[in-house]
C-alpha cells in the first residue's frame, strides 16, 4: 500500500497554481508586445544554435514554472522571428491580436474535441454561425450559407481547404467511384503558373499526379489568362482526358494578382469543371465594399476559402472554407465506424464537421474568430484593412518617385513588389542587408524572371510610422550598395 504522502502527490498544476502561472504568462505576453520592436525582426541565430543551448535529454524531475518561463526569454526568444512585429513585411502576415489570443486560451482551457456535434454542440453551432456571419460581411454568394445548400467549416490552412475541394471535385467527376476503386489516370486539373504550391501538393496527395496539373500562362498583371484555360481544356478533351478541377487565385503569393474569376467561372460552367477560389490572403479585403470587386464572379465557384489568420487578426490557424453543395463534400469525406455512431448524427438535424475535413479531430477554433468579430466589429476590421491598403499604395508611390527603383507590377491591394533598376545582384544585396539589420524583414520573388522584393503591409500593429521607417531604411541601404 502506498503511504498517505505518496497518495497526495499528483504532479499536476492545481487550479491556484494555474491561476498564478497563468497571470505570469499573460503579463509576459503583454510585456513582449510592449517591447517587440526592440528585437531584430528576423532571428539572427545560426542553424543548430537553439538546440545546442538546450539540454540533450528531458528532465527526470519536474521544474518550477518560473524557471521555465525565464528560459523562454533566455533560450527561446533569440530563435524567434517576430511575426507580430509591426516591422514584419515578409511573406503574407500571420496575425494575432488580443481578442484572438484570449479566445484561443479559452479554447485550450476547455479542451474540446469537436469532431461531432454530440462531442460539444456549442463547438459546432458557433462555428456554423460565425461562418454564416462572414458570408454577407464579405459579399459572398448566399449559396455558401448553411441555411442554403452549402456552408462553411474552419480548416487549419488554405492548403487543407484546397485538398478537400480537389477530393470533392474528383469524386463528383467520377460519380464517387474513385474513393472505392482508385483514381483514373485520365483526370486533369488547371491553375495559374502563379498559384500557391499547395495546389500542386494537393494534386499529388489526391492521387491525380503532378503530370496531370496544367499550369496556365498569365498576363502582364500575372493573372491567369482565361483563354489559355479554355484552350487547355479543349486540348485535353480532344486527347481523351477528363478535365475536372480549376483553382483560381484571389491574391497570389508572388504579386497579389487577382485571377478573372468571372471569366474562369463561365468556362468551368460550360465544361462542367469544379471551380475552387483560393482567396487566402486577399479575401479579407472584401470586408470593405470598395474592394469587393476581388470576388466578382464568385457565384460560379463550387468552393472558396480565405484565411482570417492572415489579414483578419485571428491567430494561426484559421481558414474559412465554403462549399456550394455540402452533400458532395460530406459524401466524399465521410467514413462512419461504429464507435462514432450516435442519435444526434443519425437524426440528420446536426452538422458533424469531421465529414468536412481530412482529420477526425478538431479544435474549437471558432471561439477566437468569434472574439475577433465581436471585439473589432466589421467597422473596426474595415478601418485597419483600408489603412493597410492606403499605406501600401503610398509606399508604392514613393518607390516610383525614386529613380533608383521600379515597381515590378502595379500593386492591387497591400503588397508592393519592387526592385533596384541596377539588377538582381543589387536587389538581393539590398534585401540581405535589410534583413541582417533586424530593422525590418522582407522576402523576395521572381516576376518575369527578375528578382523582386515584396513588402506586405498587413501586420496587426503596423502603422504609418513603420512603413515610413521601412522606406527610409531601404533608401539608406540602397545608397550604400549603389
Amino acid at each position: 500500500m502506498a503511504s498517505n504522502a505518496q497518495q497526495k502527490i499528483s504532479h499536476h498544476m492545481d487550479p491556484e497554481q494555474f491561476r498564478k502561472n497563468g497571470h505570469a504568462v499573460v503579463d509576459w505576453i503583454a510585456d513582449y508586445y510592449k517591447r517587440i520592436e526592440t528585437f531584430p525582426v528576423l532571428s539572427q541565430v545560426a542553424p543548430g544554435q537553439i538546440r545546442r543551448s538546450l539540454p540533450a535529454t528531458a528532465p527526470q524531475q519536474g521544474e518550477g514554472f518560473e524557471t521555465i518561463l525565464q528560459d523562454v526569454g533566455r533560450l527561446i526568444l533569440p530563435g524567434i522571428t517576430h511575426w507580430q512585429s509591426p516591422n514584419h513585411f515578409a511573406f503574407f502576415p500571420s496575425n494575432a491580436s488580443g481578442p484572438a489570443i484570449l479566445g484561443d486560451l479559452l479554447s485550450s482551457g476547455l479542451g474540446v474535441q469537436g469532431m461531432l456535434w454530440a462531442t460539444s454542440p456549442a463547438c459546432t453551432e458557433l462555428e456554423t454561425l460565425v461562418l454564416d456571419w462572414l458570408v454577407p460581411a464579405l459579399g459572398l454568394p448566399e449559396k455558401f450559407l448553411s441555411t442554403c445548400t452549402g456552408g462553411g467549416a474552419i480548416q487549419d490552412t488554405a492548403s487543407s481547404a484546397t485538398l478537400c475541394a480537389i477530393l470533392a471535385a474528383r469524386e463528383r467527376a467520377t460519380n464517387y467511384h474513385s474513393n472505392r476503386n482508385g483514381v483514373s489516370g485520365t483526370l486533369c486539373a488547371y491553375t495559374s503558373s502563379q498559384a500557391h504550391s499547395s495546389v500542386e501538393k494537393a494534386i499529388q496527395i489526391a492521387g491525380i499526379g503532378r503530370a496531370n496539373l496544367r499550369f496556365l500562362e498569365v498576363n502582364e498583371k500575372f493573372e491567369m489568362k482565361a483563354d489559355a484555360l479554355e484552350r487547355a481544356i479543349e486540348q485535353d478533351r480532344s486527347a481523351g482526358r477528363k478535365p475536372f478541377f480549376v483553382c483560381a487565385t484571389v491574391g497570389t503569393t508572388s504579386s497579389n494578382a487577382i485571377d478573372p474569376v468571372r471569366q474562369i467561372g463561365q468556362i468551368c460552367r460550360k465544361y462542367g469543371l469544379w471551380l475552387h477560389v483560393d482567396a487566402a490572403m486577399s479575401g479579407t479585403a472584401a470586408l470593405c465594399p470598395e474592394f469587393r470587386h476581388v470576388h466578382d464572379g464568385l457565384e460560379y465557384a463550387d468552393s472558396y476559402c480565405f484565411n482570417p489568420h492572415k489579414w483578419m487578426f485571428t491567430n494561426f490557424d484559421c481558414d474559412c472554407f465554403y462549399v456550394a453543395d455540402r452533400k458532395s463534400l460530406i459524401q466524399t469525406l465521410s467514413v462512419l465506424p461504429e464507435y462514432l455512431r450516435n442519435k444526434a448524427s443519425e437524426s440528420g438535424a446536426v452538422i458533424d464537421y469531421r465529414d468536412w475535413q481530412i482529420p477526425l479531430g478538431r479544435r474549437f477554433r471558432s471561439l477566437k474568430l468569434w472574439f475577433v468579430l465581436r471585439h473589432y466589429g466589421i467597422e473596426g476590421l474595415q478601418f485597419h484593412i483600408r489603412e493597410h491598403v492606403r499605406l501600401a499604395q503610398e509606399f508604392a508611390s514613393s518607390v516610383k518617385q525614386d529613380s533608383r527603383f521600379e515597381l515590378a507590377v502595379s500593386p492591387p491591394l497591400n503588397l508592393v513588389c519592387f526592385r533596384l533598376k541596377s539588377g538582381d545582384g543589387s536587389t538581393r544585396r539590398l534585401m540581405d542587408a535589410l534583413n541582417r539589420s533586424g530593422d525590418l524583414y522582407l522576402t523576395h520573388t521572381r516576376l518575369n524572371d527578375r528578382l523582386a522584393l515584396r513588402l506586405c503591409v498587413g501586420q496587426t500593429n503596423t502603422t504609418e510610422r513603420h512603413v515610413e521607417n521601412a522606406w527610409k531604411r531601404i533608401r539608406e541601404e540602397a545608397s550604400k550598395i549603389e
